[in-house]
């Protein structure tokens, strides 16, 4: 239990988008925050904001949560940020503590560039832009983060996001690809707001970051700092190990194919579908070429 907690303190937290912004499992980071809150006798309450809601659904938040999306999600929900895009950056200024993952850290930067050259405007509180490229990066990543020590996740993405002036990364890349795979950097930390590409979801794995969300919130919410008792997380360490183990795969099979130059969420599963199918037909006719020399040795 939190010591000196006034009674009837309870924590806001805001999801963006749920329907179209969450996949991979996202929704999990939800849960995580409620639940340790809970175990600390925090009460929480949610707001699932979605596309048209009411802007008094933004007042009095104390955490935002914005989870990862196809490209379909993102422009669907593109435009509605827009809207909020002012508020949000009040909240985010104020010291409010955010939680973005993968389609929402992009579209709080600048702006996302597909790979076919198509625009999608972000809300700029990030200072950052993101390409889309021709390859997934894909695999179970570890990241070294000043803040927050180890951090275990998993990522799938295709976009290569860059920061720009003034922003740090929230780590360096240990094993993974990161923010592009090019400059060793993940995610994002302004202020109290984080954004990453690590899927997992990330906060199951890395109660830390949990424990920091919650306890910034607590803080900001009461005026003073506010330091959470410990739990137990020897199941988490269990859970970190295993992920940490595990190999990463390269999805470079797909995007050599002619028919899988589009490399967004989008198209992602159909394109699995058809370079299944053309797997299957090219070892078809394999088979069929040495079966065919196989009677052609026995002449």
């Amino acid at each position: 239990m939190v010591r000196n907690l006034p009674v009837g303190t309870r924590l806001r937290i805001l999801n963006l988008y749920p329907r179209q912004m969450n996949i991979y499992g996202d929704f999990g980071n939800l849960l995580v925050l409620r639940q340790r809150a809970g175990w600390r006798g925090i009460s929480t309450e949610v707001t699932h904001f979605e596309t048209d809601a009411s802007l008094k659904q933004l007042r009095n938040t104390d955490i935002i949560l914005g989870g990862g999306g196809q490209d379909s999600g993102q422009a669907a929900v593109q435009k509605d940020m827009q809207r909020i895009a002012r508020p949000l950056r009040n909240l985010v200024s104020a010291g409010c503590p955010a939680l973005l993952v993968c389609g929402s850290y992009q579209l709080f930067g600048n702006y996302f560039k597909t790979f076919e050259g198509d625009v999608v405007e972000g809300i700029g509180i990030f200072n950052l832009h993101t390409l889309g490229g021709p390859e997934r990066m894909i695999g179970n990543t570890v990241v070294n983060s000043p803040d927050f020590g180890e951090l275990i996740g998993y990522e799938n993405h295709s976009g290569k996001t860059y920061l720009g002036a003034g922003l740090e990364p929230l780590g360096r890349v240990i094993t993974g690809s990161g923010n592009n795979g090019l400059d060793g950097s993940e995610g994002v930390r302004l202020n109290n707001a984080l954004g990453t590409y690590l899927h997992g979801p990330l906060l199951p794995k890395n109660p830390q970051v949990a424990d920091f969300l919650l306890a910034s919130a607590l803080s900001r919410k009461l005026d003073r700092t506010i330091e959470l008792p410990p739990l137990d997380n020897a199941l988490t360490l269990q859970a970190r190990a295993v992920a940490k183990s595990r190999p990463r795969y390269r999805l470079k099979l797909l995007s050599t194919l002619p028919f899988s130059k589009n490399p967004s969420h989008r198209s992602y599963h159909s394109r699995a579908v058809s370079s299944v199918a053309w797997l299957a037909l090219w070892g078809t006719g394999l088979l069929g070429f040495l079966g065919l020399l196989g009677k052609l040795s026995d002449v």
